[in-house]
């Protein structure tokens, strides 16, 4: 009954916390009221679907619709063009009782400014209700016309009509050009502080600032507002944020301004028009009074909030979580009410952005290749949200697990049980390859002392072509006594797996348990009496130790990896086993004979035969056994390029396995796996081929960089809702990091900080090794750089030569876009801060790699050694076959 009590308040917390949010930023606007009409609205027809650049223009009865739409709200209209179906305008404007101050639109196209002049003086001339004309719009801004040109255009104009006669150009241009006050009959003048980058909250006193500094330049000239306006959506500018409750207060606040001060004007714009896109950025798409499907955006009096229907999107998202909310908490017995609300609240922050996204795609005015885009940023946000989902429960279990379900420690029998029960022959199996003879000399002289009474050790020496170092090793061998045998294979196809395949066919009869370790580690005595009992329970296929380190004192590159390394099988690892779905590794592993024939031993079509074994047996039924304590240790990567190139291996083998056994971990088949195992393979691996989006995501961010600097007309800087998640992801991993090294790892913050920084170091191998892998089903042959006789700093950028060249391109990518953009647009600064986030992995990949190469560096102090964890003296007496 408790339980039932604390998951019903941990749902009614986070689903109250949900909505207060959503209420919160969605607070109504203090606005001031508007009653009464808009002397007049730009007007363009065009629909969602149209664009005058292609020739799709609207049809006269669309038209028609569009200003009964306008006469609800106005007085009149602004048109811009006499072309295209839009010399009718002014007679359809008349039977809905609307004014119309008629425009020409001007460019360099001759030809086509002489059609839009004859159709002005004739729209002038048959249609009374034609009480203003501009001739041209922005024509001097945009350099189609100069001066002159336009002067002469307009007088020819004031020669053929009797209405008053002007051009519309921006407040400068009036102020640079008296002579065009002197030819014009009134100043028709846009001021539009979104794009001078006046914040909205200071756009009414610019806007008067503006229009009495023309009026006393000019004074007795009649000034008419011919645009004025502020957008609903699109890029911040500088201090000016589109946003809807700011069009909303920018409008009702102008027009009562207006009203007080006795200005003529036109908002700019009746209808939003997408396919100003092309010419203006996204920011063009949202002018507009109503929607382009001709709905109005917002009341002029009223309540506004800046997301229409937001309590209907709360609802949607709360709905969406309250299945997996649900589940998750009758599931999550063994978590403390902390960790429910961890993992409950990431839940409803997915469900959150899953809406927000789809909201976004089906509000914006998107084309095909905007859809295309939005389509790809919104399966990368998916999968985003999917890790961090794997990732938040794996934290919330590593902090806030009451228990631990699956834990295995060493067995301690007492004496008399240990002399008297069944010890199970061992042969353990060590495979090498141009190793050191003295190395392995040390390892074998630590299972010679292995202490257990049934033991055989086979010695596969594959594919070494100097007899000069195989041969010392074959001759401690035979010193060591019959329970070691040596032998050398000089053609061994396969590599690790052919030799390990090979000595099985060399296994003693009578050998039921297999043991495999790397030629550099030295084993405790207790190792195998320690974990041989877990086999009495008929159904453990293997028992797995992790793997330890002893040379990585006083060396800070290989204490920095050490920790990193550790990281993986004190958190990893532990959370896995408590649901029977650990990867197997190739080291201090043991594993039931019987079930490994069964299987067909080795697989030799993958790198990382360890970890698929452990797969085939788990598929098998087969249970594991892990006891998260040091039985061995082996000796850490000497340089940074080793260290990248074992975790080469390991992903492009884990890929190799994901593609291999595709179908085994399909979790919509049923296999022989259960899904519990199913979902920590796959998500396992999961941050593994985010690296390799990561990676994609940095080639592309550069290519659109460039874009942006030299095609700032067909670029555009990507919606901040998919940039932002990015940076908040990479926050999130910090804190995931930190938070369970502190919990589970013996190390300092220090220390964790170091293996922190190793990991981020190999992002761009393993998102190499996976992209590679997703292409390739063989090992690719990687040329290691020779740079052995270059000077220390030098090997270190060697080799760290690819992930510098990447740093310096994204550095060298931000800041071109904070000098070109950075002044201008606020909104330039998140993709600048994306750019660098991105180089972070790279510049911890050089950081490493000189902390391996130059020997001063290598002192570096990254926390005092932490005491080694070990099983207790007294620890208690186990039975066999208990799984405790």
């Amino acid at each position: 009954m408790r339980k039932i009590a604390v998951n019903i308040a941990v749902l009614l917390v986070v689903l109250a916390a949900h909505a207060g949010a959503w209420a919160w930023l969605n607070r109504s606007t203090d606005m001031v009221d508007w009653e009464g009409s808009i002397q007049a609205l730009s007007f363009d027809p065009h629909r969602a679907d149209q664009n005058p650049n292609e020739g799709n223009n609207p049809s006269p009865a669309q038209i028609d619709e569009d200003l009964a739409t306008v006469a609800t709200v106005a007085q009149g209209i602004r048109t811009y063009s006499t072309l295209n179906g839009q010399e009718e305008i002014p007679t359809m404007a008349a039977r809905h009782g609307l004014f119309v101050i008629a425009g020409a639109w001007l460019d360099k196209r001759q030809d086509s400014n002489q059609q839009e002049i004859a159709g002005l003086v004739r729209m002038a001339n048959d249609n009374a209700n034609v009480k203003r004309l501009m001739v041209g719009n922005e024509a001097v801004l945009r350099g189609d016309l100069t001066v002159p040109e336009l002067i002469r255009i307009i007088k020819d104009v004031k020669r053929q009509v009797d209405q008053p006669v002007s051009t519309a150009e921006p407040w400068h241009v009036w102020l640079d050009h008296p002579e065009l006050v002197e030819a014009t009959d009134y100043i028709a003048v846009h001021l539009l502080p979104y794009w001078e980058g006046v914040p909205a909250d200071q756009s009414l006193d610019y806007i008067a600032r503006r229009y009495d500094q023309i009026a006393r330049a000019y004074p007795g000239k009649k000034i008419v507002i011919s645009e004025i306006g502020w957008p609903s959506d699109g890029r911040m500018r500088d201090g000016a944020t589109p946003s809807l409750d700011n069009e909303a207060d920018f409008i009702r606040n102008f027009l009562t301004l207006a009203r007080a001060r006795g200005w003529d004007y036109s908002i700019m714009e009746a209808f939003d028009q997408p396919w100003k896109r092309q010419i203006e950025g996204a920011v063009g798409a949202y002018w507009g009074i109503f929607d382009a499907y001709r709905e109005p955006k917002f009341p002029l009096s009223g309540e506004v909030t800046a997301v229409k229907d937001w309590s209907l999107l709360a609802l949607i998202a709360a709905a969406i979580a309250l299945g997996p909310l649900g589940y998750f908490l009758a599931k999550s017995n063994n978590l403390k009410p902390q960790g429910k609300l961890l993992f409950g609240g990431l839940i409803l922050v997915a469900a959150n952005l899953m809406v927000w996204t789809v909201h976004y795609g089906t509000t914006q005015y998107l084309n095909l290749p905007m859809i295309a885009v939005w389509s790809v940023l919104s399966f990368g946000m998916l999968f985003l949200l999917t890790l961090i989902l794997a990732e938040g429960f794996e934290m919330s279990e590593g902090l806030f697990a009451r228990a631990q379900k699956r834990h295995f420690t060493p067995y301690r029998l007492p004496a008399a049980t240990e002399r008297e029960r069944h010890w199970p022959k061992v042969s353990l199996h060590l495979p090498i390859c141009n190793e050191p003879a003295e190395m392995v000399r040390r390892t074998l002289d630590s299972l010679a002392r292995l202490d257990y009474p049934n033991l055989e050790v086979l010695i596969i020496d594959n594919n070494t072509k100097d007899p000069a170092i195989w041969q010392p090793v074959q001759a401690y061998c035979e010193l060591l006594g019959d329970r070691f045998r040596f032998f050398h294979l000089e053609v061994c196809k396969g590599f690790k797996a052919g030799a390990l395949n090979y000595a099985m066919g060399q296994t003693a009869p009578d050998a039921e348990v297999v043991g495999v370790i790397d030629s550099d580690y030295l084993v405790e005595p207790d190792w195998l009496k320690s974990t041989i009992p877990y086999f009495d329970e008929e159904k453990v296929g293997f028992v797995q130790a992790p793997q330890d380190h002893y040379d990585w004192a006083g060396n800070a590159f290989k204490e920095m990896i050490n920790w990193e390394y550790a990281g993986f099988f004190h958190i990893g690892m532990s959370i896995r086993n408590e649901r029977d779905a650990i990867i197997q590794h190739g080291t201090m592993t043991l594993v039931r004979r019987k079930a490994m024939e069964a299987v067909g031993n080795w697989s030799t079509w993958t790198i990382c035969e360890d970890a698929e074994m452990g797969l085939k047996l788990m598929n098998e039924g087969w249970k594991s056994v892990y006891i998260n304590h040091r039985f061995g240790r082996g000796v850490t990567p000497d340089s940074f390029a080793s260290y990248r190139g074992q975790r080469f291996r390991w992903a492009f083998g884990a890929m190799q396995i994901l593609r291999g056994r595709a179908s085994w971990l399909n979790p919509f088949r049923k296999t022989g796996l259960t899904l519990a195992q199913k979902y920590h393979f796959i998500m396992g691996w999961a941050p593994w081929f985010a690296d390799a989006m990561n990676l994609m995501f940095t080639v592309a961010g550069l290519i659109w960089t460039v874009g942006l600097l030299v095609l700032p007309e067909y670029f555009a800087f990507p919606v901040t809702l998919f940039l932002v998640p990015t940076l908040a992801v990479f926050g999130f991993k910090l804190a995931y990091t930190f938070s369970l090294y502190a919990k589970r790892v013996p190390c300092t913050m220090t220390q964790a900080a170091g293996a922190a920084i190793a990991g981020l170091a190999l992002t761009y191998t393993v998102g190499k090794a996976f992209a590679i892998g997703l292409v390739k089903k063989e090992k690719p042959f990687l040329r290691t750089p020779k740079c052995e006789d270059k000077p220390a700093a030098i090997q270190g950028v060697l080799n760290a030569r690819e992930e510098t060249a990447l740093m310096l391109m994204l550095w060298a990518a931000a800041a071109a876009v904070a000098i070109v953009y950075g002044e201008r647009d606020r909104e330039s600064w998140v993709w600048v801060a994306v750019m660098l986030v991105q180089s972070l992995p790279y510049l911890a990949a050089l950081v490493l790699s000189m902390i391996s190469a130059v020997p001063g560096l290598r002192w570096l102090p990254f926390g005092r050694p932490a005491p080694r964890v070990e099983a207790p003296a007294n620890a208690s007496v186990h039975t066999p076959g208990t799984g405790h």
